[in-house]
């Protein structure tokens, strides 16, 4: 092991790949791999910064370009993840479970991995803002930056509660099969009708999030449990997709699968968006492309099976996270940079010819301002092993980590100088992982029973 290190992260993740069973279903992390590759990228491509009018402003591509809008149905992944979340959070649990592991145990570990890369996120935006406000930074500036960057984090939020009822979901599947994703399903259609034909219980709809995310997750158990590819996986993925065509062109529900800023309501000043809360459009998606992905499992595996492929695989899933986190802040601060420079980069009007033909050159400087990000970063993906607290306490901590982080996804650090920063959000990941037994206050905690211990 002492050699491969020496040789580097390629000869690691080529050690790892051989030391893979043969029983380990590659493909789940070749799609987890292809889903974020595929975040990143529509992140990188849709931020649209120029200088319009004399003034510096960073837009989105959907809003200036509606043709864009299309290109949604490719970049939006996030069924994808859910459906390899719940493969991955069922082979994790029943092995728990023939271990008599412990929720507690097994979901603070999940809780570690998770956020414990979050935090540092989270703790370098806010230290960037108390030195950027003071020095002159435009508190817009400063909004719009750490909102882009933090935006993983509503995921995160999302897939965190997600996992936490890993043990009733996963008993209720095998209670009840496919019917679980039903009654899941009826509840999505049932939220949607209210949103559009009740605006006094609009309010509710927010249970999409559940709904929308379980259901796809369900599906995720069913693949466990020899779902299989083929044409009858590719039928019903067409299937869907048609459905989902039909949607959008003959319903209410909009064309853009990620969320457009400035789109409401007819007539109204309501947010529409097929992601804020979740809509069927977007369960219409993810049941696409799990069909159309299950068609092309065998092919993957084969493929999967050679040395170099899936020690390329091992590599990419070995700092997924990391990317996944901090592509953002690279793209905003190389924006930054553009700026400071004359405004390199900046002056094209997006959608244009020369905005597109210069794309190719800003996504490759994208990617390299992510390395040293990766580089420095990534050592955080790793669990602690620390001992988890009680069950409570996991509970009450991840619900106040999960709050903060959503609201720092809808506003970021919003505030005219430091003493204005939204200081409660940004609390409340910190104390939560504290109360959950990590991060900062969880270090501080585990160092004072040692010591404790000790006299």
């Amino acid at each position: 092991m002492t050699d491969t290190r020496k040789r580097g992260m390629w000869a690691r993740a080529l050690h790892l790949a051989e030391l893979t069973p043969a029983s380990r279903n590659r493909y789940v992390d070749l799609l987890r791999a292809i889903a974020i590759t595929c975040v990143v990228l529509g992140h990188w491509t849709m931020a649209a910064p120029w200088i319009r009018d004399g003034h510096a402003t960073i837009e989105h591509l959907l809003t200036i370009v509606p043709w864009t809008r299309w290109l949604t149905w490719c970049f939006q992944v996030m069924p994808v993840f859910f459906f390899v979340g719940g493969f991955s959070n069922g082979t994790s649990w029943r092995s728990a479970q023939r271990r008599e592991l412990p929720w507690r145990d097994w979901f603070a570990s999940r809780l570690q991995r998770l956020l414990g890369p979050t935090l540092v996120l989270v703790a370098f935006w806010v230290v960037g803002s108390m030195i950027a406000l003071p020095l002159g930074v435009h508190p817009e500036f400063v909004r719009v930056g750490s909102q882009i960057s933090l935006i993983p984090t509503w995921f995160l939020a999302v897939y965190i509660l997600v996992c936490m009822v890993v043990p009733w979901t996963h008993a209720w599947w095998q209670r009840s099969g496919y019917a679980s994703v039903a009654v899941l399903v009826a509840g999505a259609i049932v939220m949607d009708a209210l949103f559009f034909l009740v605006p006094s219980l609009r309010w509710l709809t927010w249970a999409n999030y559940l709904f929308i995310w379980l259901a796809v997750h369900q599906l995720g158990y069913a693949w466990l449990d020899g779902l299989r590819g083929g044409g009858r996986s590719l039928v019903w993925g067409l299937a869907s997709l048609g459905a989902l065509f039909a949607m959008v062109l003959l319903g209410p529900w909009p064309i853009s699968l990620v969320g457009v800023p400035g789109e409401t309501l007819p007539g109204t000043d309501v947010v529409l968006s097929n992601t804020r809360p979740p809509k069927l459009p977007l369960l219409a998606l993810g049941v696409a492309q799990i069909g159309l992905l299950l068609a092309l499992q065998g092919p993957a595996k084969q493929w999967l099976a050679r040395r170099v492929p899936w020690a390329a695989t091992v590599l990419a899933n070995g700092m997924i996270m990391t990317v996944f986190l901090w592509h953002s802040t690279a793209m905003m601060l190389l924006f930054g940079v553009g700026f400071l420079l004359g405004g390199i980069g900046w002056g094209p009007e997006p959608g244009t010819a020369a905005w597109w033909s210069i794309r190719p050159l800003w996504i490759a400087a994208f990617m390299v301002g992510t390395i040293p990000f990766v580089a420095v970063f990534q050592r955080f993906e790793r669990v602690s092993g620390r001992s988890a607290p009680g069950v409570a306490r996991l509970v009450i901590g991840c619900m106040l980590t999960c709050v903060g982080l959503a609201l720092l996804a809808i506003s970021g650090l919003d505030g005219e100088g430091v003493g204005s920063l939204p200081w409660v959000p940004i609390a409340l990941p910190f104390i939560g992982c504290g109360i959950a037994g990590f991060g900062p206050l969880g270090a501080l905690e585990a160092r004072l029973r040692g010591e404790a211990a000790t006299e």
